[in-house]
């Protein structure tokens, strides 16, 4: 799940986690080789102190079997030789210091004196065994207990004749606790700069991965604003990468094609709208032409100027006519309005009077109608208005024909800045499929008329800066809502 979210996260959180851990794992990193460096460069400098403590040692102890001893040199002689001096050698040195015959016998020790139990143990068969198989007769043997490290030497002893008379053992005990405090001390303290640096990081990152992420972010505002049926506006970056700088590039040509691709598209709806239009055009004056054209046929067919009646006839032929003309008129005349943009004359009216007027032309008692306020004042053209309305109801009074109890509702609402119109009934709806076509020019659910109403309201409703908008149910009825500005 976390991995998960991870993936899902912004590229300026994936930045900061990433820049966090980097400094987070070098952290732990550099402590960790600096506890292993310092642990070794403490055993390099014991295991140098030990040799330098050796050889001198073994400087003093060939010094005093060549030029200071009395007794002759052999290995009888050793414990002879040395029963007092091992103690000042080992006590100048402040090392143990044990000799052996060659066979691994101890032969005399700095570690006891002449009043205590000897208790160190003969040398083992492999130190003695390893020690002759070794280039330089030498062997160096480091052991830790309890905190405390013995570091142990072990050389063949001489005589002048280069006769190996006895082993040499040298021991070096260190009590390593200090050593281990003050490594404890240091950690300590490199931890405090660690988390101060880490908290350093912490703010730098975020900054960091802020500054990377900006030049992203505008870009993805703008992505977001950009519409189709709007002008959308470059990106210009001051200081960009190259990457970034590429992907403004392509966004910048993006927005160069889209206003192209929406001038053509535009251009094409346009031509489209214009055939659509002339079709119907063409649809509707049809309609007319082809009982004119029979009433025509008919009368030159039975035309008798000897009938006693040719002048009734005539009447009726010319009523036919005249009524088809009109029709035509009507519908060249609804043309016009749709086509031409509603001029605006706006005058301080009552909303709620308007409404009540343009609602007096509709005899129906299942009309209701009920304001919210007895005075609504807006600034807008009372004709349009009235056709509004008009209009809205009489789609309302054609959807509930069919229904047994119809009931149609107008209620007029308002707020600081808008008038509310809402005409509801309880019809047959609209179905789902047809949604989106309702304010279409030409479109129409009625066996009759030019479907140019609704359309002709949404435009006369936008050209006051308002909109107009419906909630149906099938079968359940439809409410529509027009919201005009007072102002």
């Amino acid at each position: 799940m976390g991995l998960f979210k991870l993936k899902n996260a912004s590229l300026r959180i994936r930045i900061f986690l990433s820049m966090i851990l980097l400094v987070l794992l070098a952290s732990i990193l550099i402590l960790v080789v600096t506890v292993i460096q310092y642990d070794e460069q403490t055993k390099d400098y014991n295991i140098q102190r030990f040799e330098r403590k050796e050889a001198t040692t073994i400087e003093t102890i060939v010094l005093e079997l060549t030029n200071k001893t009395s007794y002759p040199v052999n290995t009888k002689n050793l414990p002879l030789i040395f029963q007092e001096r091992i103690y000042e050698i080992s006590s100048i040195n402040k090392l143990n210091i044990s000799i052996f015959d060659p066979h691994g016998n101890l032969l005399v020790s700095s570690k006891t004196n002449a009043f205590e139990e000897n208790s160190t143990l003969p040398l083992t068969y492999k130190i003695l065994n390893d020690l002759s198989q070794k280039p330089n007769h030498r062997i160096l043997k480091i052991r830790e207990e309890e905190g405390v490290s013995y570091q142990s030497s072990y050389t063949f002893i001489n005589d002048p004749k280069f006769n190996r008379i006895g082993i040499l053992e040298v021991q070096f005990t260190q009590d390593n606790s200090e050593i281990e405090k003050e490594l404890q001390e240091f950690i300590q303290r490199l931890s405090i700069v660690y988390v101060l640096m880490f908290l350093i990081a912490i703010v730098f990152a975020y900054f960091l991965s802020s500054y990377i992420t900006r030049s992203i972010q505008t870009i993805s505002e703008r992505m977001q604003q950009t519409r189709l049926n709007e002008r959308n506006e470059k990106i210009i970056l001051d200081s960009a990468s190259s990457e970034i700088e590429i992907l403004v590039d392509a966004y910048n040509n993006m927005i160069d094609q889209l206003e192209e691709s929406v001038a053509k598209l535009a251009k094409s709806e346009r031509e489209q709208a214009w055939r659509e239009m002339a079709k119907q055009v063409a649809h509707e004056i049809k309609n007319p032409l082809t009982p004119m054209r029979l009433t025509v046929q008919s009368f030159e067919r039975k035309f008798n100027p000897e009938d006693k009646n040719i002048k009734v006839k005539l009447a009726e032929y010319s009523q036919t006519l005249i009524q088809q003309i009109d029709v035509m008129s009507s519908i060249a005349s609804a043309f016009s309005d749709f086509a031409k943009m509603p001029t605006q004359h706006r005058e301080h009216i009552n909303v709620v009077s308007v409404v009540k007027l343009a609602l007096d032309i509709f005899n129906e008692d299942y009309i209701s109608y009920q304001s919210s306020e007895t005075e609504i004042y807006a600034n807008l053209d009372k004709t349009q208005l009235i056709r509004i309305v008009n209009n809205l109801v009489k789609n309302a009074t054609q959807a509930t024909e069919l229904e047994k109890s119809p009931i149609i509702e107008v209620k007029v609402t308002s707020d600081t800045k808008n008038v509310s119109i809402l005409v509801s009934d309880n019809g047959k709806g609209i179905s789902k499929d047809v949604e989106d076509l309702i304010f279409e020019p030409k479109f129409t659910t009625k066996t009759s008329g030019m479907g140019l109403g609704l359309g002709m309201i949404k435009n006369i409703i936008e050209a006051y800066g308002g909109r107009i908008f419906f909630e149906s149910n099938l079968g359940q009825g439809t409410v529509f809502t027009v919201i005009l500005p007072k102002e």
